[in-house]
């Protein structure tokens, strides 16, 4: 997959595009513009800050770029964006591929009827919620959030799109913190559906 020309603002005009999802200097533009934070939130976490990324055009467009011709590739409808940072990096996707955008959220934020997900947290338990009335039978669903790190929120989004009676297209994440398992606790759930990290650590 190619992608599109994006933007360079900071260089007044436009730049060849990175090449597609799949693409060394991709994950070499969106990896540099990932900062590492020590110590956040906690002592002996290192925070994956991506908002350097966001507040680059040319990396947030390609990042779009790339996000969207995953999205086009794998024929969804509909893109689910989980809270919070996901909804940042799904909107400008729905809107590039011409689909819809629907957002997760943590229980109690959204008005209206919705459809509620428990899971498993090291210590107790955690709830997401989707309009009821957001996904159809037969619409194809693409999961995109910032960063697969235990794979608790993307498994339960899973649950949450199948039983609104849509279909899991995929899942698509910028960061994938490879060490911490998530994709392996994704396996089931994911019931064949690809799992696609544009970088992993």
């Amino acid at each position: 997959m190619s992608g599109a020309e994006v933007t360079d603002l900071s260089a007044g005009g436009p730049r060849p595009a990175v090449a597609g999802p799949d693409s060394d200097e991709l994950r070499t533009l969106l990896l540099s513009r990932i900062h590492d934070v020590p110590d956040y939130p906690r002592p002996g976490v290192v925070f994956k800050d991506i908002t350097p990324l966001l507040a680059d055009p040319a990396a947030f467009g390609a990042l779009t770029d790339a996000l969207a011709a995953l999205c086009r590739a794998y024929r969804a409808d509909k893109v689910v964006g989980l809270e919070a940072r996901g909804f940042i990096l799904a909107a400008p996707v729905a809107v590039s591929a011409g689909v819809g955008f629907v957002p997760v959220r943590k229980a109690g934020k959204l008005p209206g009827a919705t459809l509620r997900q428990a899971y498993d947290l090291e210590y107790g338990t955690a709830e997401i919620e989707l309009h009821a009335d957001a996904l159809r039978p037969g619409d194809r669903v693409l999961v995109i959030d910032d960063v697969l790190a235990t794979g608790g929120t993307a498994e339960a989004s899973l649950h949450l799109i199948r039983r609104a009676g849509a279909e899991v297209a995929g899942v698509a994440v910028l960061l994938e913190l490879g060490f911490l398992d998530g994709r392996q606790r994704l396996q089931a759930s994911l019931d064949g559906a690809p799992l696609e990290a544009l970088t992993t650590v």
